[in-house]
């Protein structure tokens, strides 16, 4: 069994440096999926109210056999529960669903600016991390300007943001924001999945290099940026082989070149923070 290493996050809490995505798995293949995830070594578990897999994913944990403390859960509030009242609700109600007695990471899914509630979130949010029921909190998908704005309206900064990130959109600005302000990105969606990505040569001729797989070298490559990756994957093999990237070291030129494949507009699922609204 591989284990990760962990990251030291702003509020003194350790996030596992691989985490395992479970978006779309639901029901039986979910809770299938996590229970392989965790036996390979997986400590770090992202899930979302609009993933609807809660349930599944908790199921997995509380019979698991592990140490709760040594597993990080992620859930993220949906928009349509942003405001305070809403979101100290919907918090309530994903505890109910995963069957835990806390949440170790709890973010904002979207920041859905056209409805301009997710200042009111946060601070719902922060009220909990006082409380202890969420051990950590951040945001998915947001930009420069609504971190500027939380940081400003709240003076809480979060401890993490995921968003999309791989070879075609490496979010150079941003990841670099993130380090000077001490915020942990996770990247979603870290190999890019329905592109080309793993056939770039810059990738293939690294991964016969180093003697691993394609995969391996992007998530190494996230590792190596101080991003955290949340592969999905529902078999067992490829879970333990997404997990085993600790064992060798891309150079700095590789790492450069695997960059340098970015571009303009890398997106490749068209939510853009600034004017997507998820529900």
């Amino acid at each position: 069994m591989t284990s990760a290493p962990t990251h030291l996050l702003a509020d003194g809490n350790s996030l596992p440096a691989v985490g395992l995505g479970t978006y779309p798995l639901k029901g039986p293949d979910a809770v299938a999926a996590v229970s392989a995830g965790l036996r390979a070594g997986y400590r770090l578990v992202d899930s979302a109210v609009n993933y609807g897999n809660e349930d599944a994913v908790g199921e997995a944990i509380r019979t698991a056999g592990i140490p709760r403390d040594e597993i990080v859960v992620t859930t993220k509030l949906p928009g349509r529960d942003h405001g305070y009242e809403s979101t100290l609700a919907s918090f309530q109600s994903s505890l109910d669903r995963l069957g835990l007695e806390r949440i170790d990471l709890y973010l904002i899914h979207w920041p859905n600016p056209g409805d301009d509630r997710y200042v009111d979130s946060w601070r719902a949010m922060v009220h909990l991390h006082e409380q202890g029921l969420a051990r950590s909190i951040g945001v998915s998908n947001f930009t420069e300007e609504y971190l500027t704005r939380l940081q400003s309206e709240t003076g809480v900064l979060p401890t993490v943001n995921q968003v999309e990130l791989h070879p075609y959109f490496p979010q150079l600005a941003l990841r670099e924001f993130h380090e000077l302000h001490n915020i942990r990105t996770e990247s979603w969606s870290p190999l890019g999945k329905g592109s080309d990505v793993l056939t770039s040569p810059v990738i293939v001729r690294a991964a016969r290099t180093h003697g691993v797989t394609e995969a391996q070298v992007v998530l190494r490559w996230h590792v190596q940026l101080g991003s955290v990756p949340l592969p999905k994957s529902a078999d067992p093999a490829r879970q333990a082989q997404n997990l085993d990237i600790f064992g060798f070291e891309l150079t700095s030129e590789e790492i450069e070149e695997i960059t340098l494949l970015g571009r303009p507009d890398g997106r490749l699922f068209g939510g853009d923070p600034v004017t997507h609204n998820e529900q």
